[in-house]
């Protein structure tokens, strides 16, 4: 094999890492939608409810496409709390249903379920282990937008490193420097901004809290730190070090985004981290 399609092979292998890891991010986690599926008559429907939304509006739950004999209520509360549960009937919009859970503050949550009737029997989806919503600011799309960029081309040459160092590519190093830059843009500069637009604080991490996401990139960014100063002289390179930041990067993207994040303590006003946002749901959810 040349050199010309060694590198191809390479890059199509980071490329299939990276997507599959990205893919998997998003496909996990504690804001990704709940969904659940009923039978209305002979006829599944199926539905998904969602745990995240911005502090600008009360959240609108809708069930679009409802069945026409389908209808029922949401049932809520504030979370982690013991308030007294608020129900609220659906209201039919066209051929949707619909109803609303007022707004709280960033951090804050609601937990909610369903009662359901198709008419002849009663439907309680996720009434045993409610689906907890997270409301956060509004993040600008000028700084949304490069921070996901930037993660995932910091992944995606993270991976390359990774690879080059396996099938002993000396332009590990060029793509080592790389991966370093951009996670120190998209993790510890984007990130933090990510974080004050949504939940009011620059950083939950080590050593001021216990978010998971700020730890993870943390360690991270450390360890590539580690492998940008062992490799600093070509002439003595030492790409295991490379090779580890690379797997070590690989594992934190398979840890769900958002996990032990910011909550608001209703009984303090304030705002804490290292919590599961619904653990049971998120080894239930499809």
């Amino acid at each position: 094999m040349n050199r010309k399609s060694k590198s191809a092979l390479l890059w199509a292998i980071a490329i299939v890492v990276t997507v599959t890891s990205a893919i998997y991010q998003r496909s996990t986690g504690p804001t990704k939608p709940a969904i659940f599926t009923v039978e209305v008559g002979d006829e599944p429907y199926r539905f998904s409810l969602k745990r995240s939304h911005v502090i600008t509006r009360d959240f609108i739950l809708r069930l679009e496409d409802a069945p026409s004999r389908l209808n029922g209520k949401v049932v809520y509360r504030r979370f982690p709390t013991n308030d007294e549960w608020t129900e609220q009937n659906f209201l039919r919009v066209g051929n949707d249903l619909t109803a609303s859970l007022p707004v709280q503050p960033p951090a804050g949550k609601m937990e909610y379920y369903l009662i359901l009737t198709d008419g002849e029997k009663i439907l309680e989806p996720a009434a045993d282990d409610p689906v907890v919503l997270r409301f956060r600011g509004d993040v600008p799309a000028i700084f949304m937008i490069p921070h996901i960029l930037f993660m995932f081309i910091a992944m995606l040459f993270s991976n390359l490193t990774g690879i080059m160092v396996i099938f002993k590519a000396p332009a590990y190093r060029r793509y080592m420097k790389l991966t370093f830059w951009t996670l120190l843009v998209g993790g510890l500069i984007l990130g933090p901004i990510i974080q004050n637009y949504a939940f009011g604080d620059l950083w939950t991490g080590w050593p001021l809290g216990r978010d998971l996401t700020d730890n993870k990139t943390l360690v991270a960014f450390l360890i590539w730190g580690l492998a940008m100063y062992t490799n600093r002289n070509p002439e003595k390179p030492r790409p295991g070090f490379a090779l580890l930041a690379a797997v070590v990067l690989l594992l934190v993207y398979f840890i769900p985004h958002s996990m032990m994040g910011s909550e608001l303590d209703y009984s303090t006003g304030e705002v804490v981290t290292g919590f599961v946002q619904n653990p049971v749901q998120l080894l239930l959810i499809q």
